[in-house]
């Protein structure tokens, strides 16, 4: 038997379907005869996690919580034992682990809950740990820690439930429209929106608090976005830069997972000098940051050549058509190479 390996996926998030989508991705690339697999799904409206045992194109076809197939099971607080408890038979067992591997997006599973849940259990994780997702999935500290680095970030403002609309509308008139209103801690755009003018700003923040109980009113940098996949932890490799071509809006949910109207180029289609400046900025975030294993690091470039930061990824999509793998694939790493080099990395 090999290493044993937890990947985690689904998870009571919002974002529950893309983990999906993703985890089915990263098990595929898995060679069973080199690792022991244990594939635990979360339960999207419960949070219960479960042993799952069943067909891996049931995990993206989302049939996966079936009765003869999962187990439910718990993670173990008694770090000696670095595993999962489960009931089997009237008695209870343990299966302990060599690492987990969280294929989770969103809250509750790429915020440093699960990861801090690993941690107590005494559970080695695959990708960045508590206080770097935690920090990375809150815009508001992200951008402070940057910009007090000298890395460029939008003007922000924040507002906290309770807020003054009248206030809110003097920040957003400083800041200047068209700007961006957003939930501080939240993943695929879910709640962002872009306002155009005044009468449309009280909406676009009550739809935002709908996914956090804080808010960022955030001036639009001219420009267009670009990203970085990063890998490792003492020594880091870098995939090519991509940009994302809009024709129009912004790069929301529905643009991230259908394309309809834009277009994702990689390698960018920049002078090779910026493209270098853009990844050791990338670099020195993921630093910054704490990250370790992998990360997404995306950044703003505008017309004058300013490179602003926009967000830290710390569980990208890992479909064969999601952004991480396609820039590593880019700079000459499959995605079975990609997580073959993840999990050994704990």
């Amino acid at each position: 038997m090999g290493r044993k390996i937890a990947v985690l996926f689904g998870g009571n998030s919002t974002e529950y379907g893309v983990s999906l989508q993703s985890a089915a991705s990263v098990i595929q690339c898995i060679n069973t005869e080199q690792y022991d697999l244990f594939l635990i799904g979360i339960d999207r409206e419960t949070g219960q996690w479960y042993w799952y045992q069943g067909e891996t194109e049931w995990i993206s076809e989302d049939c996966w919580k079936q009765k003869g197939v999962c187990l439910p099971v718990y993670p173990c607080t008694d770090k000696s034992l670095h595993g999962l408890c489960c009931m089997e038979k009237g008695r209870v067992n343990i299966l302990s682990l060599d690492a987990a591997f969280p294929v989770l997006h969103g809250k509750n599973g790429e915020d440093g809950t699960v990861q801090g849940v690993l941690e107590l259990a005494g559970i080695p994780v695959i990708g960045c740990g508590l206080l770097s997702s935690a920090l990375c999935m809150d815009k508001e500290a992200a951008h402070r820690i940057a910009a007090a680095e000298g890395i460029r970030t939008a003007r922000s403002v924040t507002l906290k439930k309770g807020y003054s609309l009248q206030r809110a509308m003097e920040a957003a008139g400083m800041l200047g429209y068209p700007l961006f209103v957003k939930p501080v801690r939240s993943g695929s755009s879910f709640g962002i929106a872009k306002v155009s003018e005044e009468m449309g700003l009280h909406q676009a923040i009550e739809n935002a608090f709908r996914h956090d109980s804080a808010v960022m009113l955030e001036e639009m940098i001219e420009g267009f976005e670009v990203g970085c996949a990063v890998l490792g932890t003492d020594t880091l490799f870098t995939g090519a830069v991509d940009e994302i071509e809009l024709s129009d809006g912004f790069f929301d949910y529905t643009e991230k997972y259908t394309l309809k109207s834009s277009r994702i180029h990689v390698p960018a289609r920049i002078p090779a000098k910026k493209a270098e400046e853009i990844k050791r900025t990338a670099l020195r975030l993921y630093r910054l940051l704490g990250c370790r294993c992998f990360a997404r690091v995306d950044m703003f470039l505008t017309q004058s050549g300013e490179i602003y930061f926009n967000e830290v990824n710390t569980i990208p999509g890992f479909t064969a058509h999601s952004r991480f793998p396609n820039m590593l694939e880019a700079a000459g790493l499959s995605l079975e190479e990609s997580v073959s080099r993840l999990l050994e990395m704990e």
